[in-house]
């Protein structure tokens, strides 16, 4: 018997990691957050993110990379850059 895995999701939408950079959201939906690791630091054996760069973007492949950006902000960890990403996300899907 085949086991399906579960991708990672975060209040109900996935998440994707590439080395620093963390896609949030689905690509068949007409946006997405992109969330960019800047800078981190060693606390004991963990590398911590401390600094984290965080963009609502449009998923539209036809727009330029600098066109796609509708809105972006810094955060200083991680649980921020999720909490200020969750929000952006679902205000942008359900159109406000």
């Amino acid at each position: 018997m085949a086991t399906k895995t579960i991708p990672l999701t975060y209040k109900g939408h996935p998440l994707r990691r590439k080395d620093s950079l963390i896609y949030y959201g689905s690509m068949a939906e007409k946006y997405i957050i992109m969330l960019q690791i800047l800078d981190q630091k060693k606390e004991q054996d963990l590398d911590v993110a401390t600094r984290v760069s965080v963009q609502l973007q449009l998923t539209d492949p036809d727009l330029k990379s600098r066109d796609r950006v509708v809105k972006k902000t810094e955060k200083d960890s991680l649980y921020a850059a999720m909490d200020v990403a969750s929000v952006w996300l679902t205000r942008a899907l359900s159109g406000k």
